[in-house]
């Protein structure tokens, strides 16, 4: 019904009914059922435990310390041995002490050696000696491949190629004299790519990493031949120039000059900051990499077995290399 309402003026104006409100509709039947299961899965997700993450694998191990640190060593010069070629002399390491290097630094049994190629490429009569007698002379080629494993890497192959001559009246003897010559050539020039106990240190023709044989009455020598010290740094160069310094820093402590023998040797007496600066680095280092270094070093300097601390036998500039190296070394490993 329409009400008739009076108006400010007194005249009387008709209202318009409210319209009427929308009923709600009810849910259909198959909203009904999706409401149901969006509620049954809800608490079925909340107790379904995530899958776990998996920790990150750590990367596989390659050389160990004491490896790195011994390939890293310089060549001692008691292990060079010369031969006259051309006009002039030629330095390298025999075959047997390539191979001793490989056993004591990689294992007897991380590395392998295989003949992959050989050839003869020159046979033909020749005079022998002073008597000029009748002979043979051979040449062969051959390519070697080395196969190192380290830790849990990929093994590392490296190959080589080297040449071998025979020299016999006999012309069996010939052949296996320049055969086996060829395959030893090949396998020192194979490993020789793992660094200066093989013999890269002689590729540099101011060898650097060779260090001096002078001052054998210092004690045993390593496997190898390998002796506890580094070679005299170069006179003019800045390792000459802070060696000079810290040896006068211990002459104004100490006016005892130091023994002929260190001198010979390159056995340079560090002063005392050093000395404490290296126990502080070294006490801050892990316990597992301290270990480490502490075995190589007793093994690398023939520390007794009896001595309980390395502390003591920290004290030369060829310990202060050593501990150098075998620090940045591990940082190579670890990143």
């Amino acid at each position: 019904m329409t009400v008739a309402a009076p108006s400010a003026n007194g005249a009387r104006t008709t209202s318009r009914p409210a319209p009427p409100r929308p009923s709600q509709r009810p849910p259909s039947a198959l909203e009904l059922i999706r409401s149901t299961d969006r509620a049954e899965e809800a608490p079925a997700k909340a107790s379904v435990p995530s899958p776990p993450q998996e920790a990150p694998q750590a990367p596989p191990a390659g050389f160990s310390p004491e490896q790195l640190a011994a390939l890293s060593a310089p060549l001692d010069r008691a292990n060079v041995r010369q031969r006259e070629q051309g006009r002039g002399k030629v330095a390298y390491v025999e075959g047997w002490f390539a191979v001793a290097e490989a056993n004591r630094i990689f294992g007897f049994d991380g590395w392998q050696r295989q003949t992959i190629a050989v050839r003869c490429v020159a046979q033909a009569e020749r005079s022998i000696g002073r008597d000029q007698k009748p002979g043979w002379g051979v040449t062969y080629t051959a390519r070697v491949r080395v196969t190192v494993t380290a830790g849990g890497l990929t093994p590392l192959i490296r190959e080589g190629s080297g040449a071998g001559h025979g020299i016999d009246v006999d012309l069996g003897q010939a052949h296996e004299s320049a055969l086996k010559e060829a395959e030893t050539d090949a396998m020192k020039r194979a490993l020789m790519t793992f660094g200066n106990p093989f013999g890269l240190a002689l590729y540099d023709k101011r060898q650097r990493e060779v260090s001096s044989a002078a001052g054998q009455g210092d004690g045993a020598q390593r496997p190898g031949g390998q002796r506890s010290c580094l070679s005299r740094p170069e006179a003019g160069s800045p390792a000459a120039a802070a060696a000079s310094a810290a040896q006068r820093r211990t002459q104004a402590t100490d006016p005892t000059p130091p023994p002929s023998a260190h001198a010979d040797c390159g056995q340079i007496p560090l002063d005392a900051e050093t000395i404490q600066h290296l126990h502080s680095t070294l006490r801050a280092l892990p316990r597992p990499q301290l270990e480490s270094l502490t075995r190589a070093f007793r093994k690398r300097f023939q520390v007794p077995e009896e001595a309980v601390t390395i502390a003591d036998r920290i004290n030369q500039k060829c310990h202060h290399d050593w501990i150098e190296t075998f620090l940045v070394q591990h940082q190579l490993q670890s990143g």
